[in-house]
């Protein structure tokens, strides 16, 4: 990105890599699978004009570490990191985006922030997961069916992944909202490629996703009846698996103290597909 430092910092254990760029209040930006900080290519320089914007590769993701083990996946190890991140490129309070993975980061740190560190919250295209997965429809099984298969023990998914990554991550990305691959920036998808043909990153996935259906299910089911305080957006795709699905602020209403909500056009990969609808939604929420 135009504009932007790249680094690699050592936070809590882990080697997170990072852009920066833009000045002003810190904003942290998070992408989810099978995606890599590339997710903000078009919609980071755009915030840079008000923000000091922070792009990070989750662990486990893109050029960050890559630990073994399913308990180094839960969202309060990667929230953990976000947070120690932050902390050491000095922003003592930062508002806070993810999409998909990166948004149950999101959810997981704001419920963790004891220090009040946290301003405002976006969450991208996600249910609660907990909900997602006490409440299970069929129709929501068909169509996230990958969380139930990259959960299943090791080395199974992984195996049938690496016979042909780009087959199966870019049937993700054209799934669960109607996306062309040509809806994608070409660099953007490069970036993605060459981070899920690496085998750690397959296996690292995959056990972000066992500890979901787990370990972070235990740690939701335990936080039921709290509210988040911070100011929230849910933001959606309109054409999407979630949006089809449920009726996705309702979702959220017993979890944010102070929400409001609004759709972008298109499926769950909307910030690839529509940039400057998100930087715009953003920027109006942000500011």
């Amino acid at each position: 990105m135009t504009g932007f430092a790249g680094h690699r910092i050592a936070v809590n254990g882990q080697e997170i890599a990072c852009s920066t760029g833009g000045s002003g209040p810190a904003v942290l930006l998070l992408h989810g699978f099978p995606q890599t900080r590339a997710l903000w290519h078009k919609v980071a320089p755009v915030l840079a004009g008000h923000f000091t914007v922070v792009t990070a590769d989750l662990r486990g993701y893109g050029a960050s570490s890559k630990p073994e083990g399913v308990e180094n996946y839960t969202f309060r190890e990667m929230g953990r990191d976000m947070a120690a991140l932050m902390a050491a490129l000095g922003h003592d309070r930062f508002d806070l985006a993810g999409h998909d993975r990166g948004a149950r980061v999101a959810h997981r740190m704001a419920l963790d922030d004891d220090a009040g560190r946290i301003g405002r919250l976006v969450l991208m295209d996600i249910v609660p997961t907990q909900h997602l997965l006490c409440d299970l429809t069929r129709q929501v099984a068909a169509s996230y069916y990958h969380w139930f298969f990259l959960a299943q023990p090791e080395p199974f998914p992984e195996r049938l992944i690496l016979s042909d990554p780009d087959y199966f991550f870019e049937s993700c990305l054209l799934g669960w909202g109607g996306a062309r691959l040509d809806d994608f920036d070409a660099d953007q998808l490069e970036a993605y490629r060459t981070a899920w043909r690496d085998p750690k990153t397959v296996r690292a996935m995959c056990d972000d996703y066992r500890a979901a259906a787990s370990l972070d299910f235990a740690l939701d089911e335990g936080d039921l009846g709290r509210k988040v305080p911070h100011p929230a957006l849910v933001l959606y795709g309109a054409a999407g698996a979630m949006a089809r699905a449920y009726d996705v602020p309702a979702t959220w209403a017993d979890r944010l103290a102070d929400m409001r909500s609004a759709t972008i056009p298109g499926g769950h990969f909307f910030i690839d597909t529509a940039p400057g609808e998100t930087a715009r939604a953003l920027l109006e929420f942000l500011t």
